[in-house]
């Protein structure tokens, strides 16, 4: 996790080492808007880290009972 104020904050890298998600997935996802990016430094993308294990776990959820990610963006996204 990042430091000072941002301690909610994690990194792509640390969401792929933490929950095992690979970079290009986590892009993919970000891209079909189920993650919101909130900040970014550089080239360094950093979203919120209880959005992310929440969404990770019902994504994971979803495609283990089947559904295709096009319905999972519907229920994440609308």
């Amino acid at each position: 996790m990042t430091n000072g104020n941002d301690k909610n904050l994690v990194s792509a890298k640390e969401i792929s080492k933490k929950f095992g998600v690979t970079y290009p997935t986590l892009n993919h996802y970000t891209n079909l808007g189920f993650f919101n990016v909130v900040s970014k430094r550089g080239n360094k993308r950093f979203y919120q880290a209880s959005e992310v294990k929440e969404k990770l776990t019902l994504i994971a959820r979803l495609k283990d009972d089947g559904y295709p990610l096009r319905l999972i963006r519907k229920k994440l996204v609308g």
